[in-house]
Parts: C-alpha cells; sequence; structure tokens
C-alpha cells in the first residue's frame, strides 16, 4: 500500500505531499522527489500515512537521499555562491538596475534559477544569453518583490521572534491599513511594518480572529446600558471581549461580554 509523506522542500517554506512506495523514511529524513521544477530534495516533516487512494496529481518520492545525494547537495550550494558572483559581474556589464537576491540550482544542475528585485519591468534577455553560455544550463531570472526578499535572508520581526514568511508562512496574502485599525493599533507606518517596509504578514492572519471575537462588541464612541447606568464607551479590547464604559463624574467601569 502506498503512503502519503509531508516534504518541506528545500530551504523554503513550501511543504508538499509526495506518494512514497516501498521506501522506509520517517520524519526528518532528506527524501529525492519529482517536483514542479525537476528532480529535487526536501525534508519530511510527518510521518508517513497509509492511503488506499492515491490523487494522481501527487508526485512520488523517489528515494532516500544517499551519500552521493548529500554530497551533490553540498556541491551545488557551492556552485550557488559562484553562480552569484558571475551573475553580479553581468549584472554591472549590461548595466541593469537590478538587485540579485539568491540563486538555486535545481538538483540535477540542469536548471539554475537567478532570483532577484527591481523596480518595474526589467528585460534581461541578453544577460541569460551570457549566462547560458558560461553555465551550460537552462536559465530562469525570477523577479520578486521586497517580502520574497525578507524570506530568503530571514531576520527577526519587531515581536522579537523568527519572521514568520522564514519560518512557518506557506503564501504571502493581501495586507491592508484596515486590519491594522480594526485591530486598534496605531496606525505609524514604522510601527506596523516588517523589516522587508511592507505592512506586517501578522496582521492578516490575526485579522480573522479579531474579527470573529469583534463580534456583538459596542464600538468607541457608543452609548451603552450598564447595571450601573448609561454611559460611553471610551475603549474596547477585543481579546477580552471587554469594554471601559464612562459613566457620570468621569467613573469608569469594565463591561465584559460572553
Amino acid at each position: 500500500m502506498e503512503k502519503i509523506v509531508q516534504v518541506k522542500l528545500r530551504r523554503s517554506n513550501q511543504i508538499v505531499c509526495f506518494s512514497v512506495k516501498d521506501i522506509d523514511l520517517k520524519c526528518g529524513d532528506i527524501v529525492i522527489v519529482e517536483a514542479e521544477r525537476g528532480i529535487d530534495y526536501g525534508y519530511i516533516v510527518s510521518e508517513p500515512v497509509a492511503s488506499e487512494i492515491i490523487d494522481s496529481s501527487i508526485k512520488k518520492a523517489i528515494r532516500k537521499a544517499t551519500s552521493d545525494d548529500l554530497k551533490q547537495i553540498e556541491a551545488n550550494r557551492e556552485k550557488e555562491k559562484e553562480a552569484y558572483s558571475i551573475c553580479s559581474e553581468k549584472i554591472q556589464q549590461h548595466k541593469l538596475k537590478i538587485n540579485l537576491v539568491e540563486v538555486e540550482y535545481s538538483f540535477d544542475r540542469s536548471k539554475i534559477f537567478f532570483y532577484f528585485t527591481a523596480d518595474g519591468r526589467i528585460d534581461f534577455r541578453n544577460i541569460v544569453k551570457d549566462l547560458a553560455k558560461v553555465f551550460k544550463a537552462r536559465i530562469e531570472m525570477r523577479q520578486i518583490g521586497v517580502r520574497d526578499e525578507a524570506k530568503f535572508f530571514g531576520g527577526f520581526g519587531p515581536c522579537g521572534r523568527v519572521l514568520c514568511c522564514s519560518s512557518f508562512l506557506k503564501d504571502f496574502e493581501p495586507v491592508t491599513i484596515k486590519m491594522a485599525k480594526e485591530q486598534g493599533l496605531p496606525l505609524n507606518p514604522p510601527k506596523i511594518s516588517g523589516i522587508c517596509g511592507r505592512l506586517m504578514c501578522c496582521l492578516s492572519y490575526e485579522h480573522h480572529c479579531y474579527k470573529e471575537l469583534s463580534k456583538g462588541l459596542p464600538k468607541e464612541g457608543d452609548r451603552v446600558d450598564t447595571p450601573q447606568g448609561r454611559g460611553k464607551v471610551i475603549s474596547i479590547n477585543v481579546l477580552r471581549r471587554s469594554a471601559i464604559v464612562e459613566l457620570e463624574e468621569s467613573r469608569q467601569i469594565e463591561i465584559i461580554y460572553k
């Protein structure tokens, strides 16, 4: 019977399910797989689970990484450093206004991916031709945003924890200033922005929780009735589901909502 296993591809946060047959694998193993961009490798992050029906769209895990595979992975990382240096020189030669962020070799070295940031669209056809002549491989130039750049390099957020994008977030969701407003945060860009300069990703996935907890709560400025009389709501604590109400003579009380 075939099994399903979750694999974290390369150094990214992308976790993909693969089918496994007649391979003894466990959580933490490095495995060679059939990925979207060809043969690739990743780290198993779940124990294999038996499944009677395997979707045809699920790709296969080829084998547990051998000592030769591990040597090739390390060799590829060294080649990526060399490719980064050569590409940087080519960028200067062609006078392209781009910032090279990362270089990745495919496992079998048939493709090289160059990730860069730039303002607007860039015509990189000539540099692709030059790089193809040097490396004798398929060259792919991929323009990414500043959020992707932060994901590549990693770091720590204002909260003191490792960046969400470089630790567990799979995809970037739209983040709006309205989300910060509805969470009662100060609308000061430096205080609600990540190291990438964009609004913090946590505003998006925490927003769903705030919307749920906000149901049935009054708004600041509302007039409400309390057991101690009528008053004006001066502040809301969404997580506690409570409101501070100012009564007559400036007396304040806290009302807890179920």
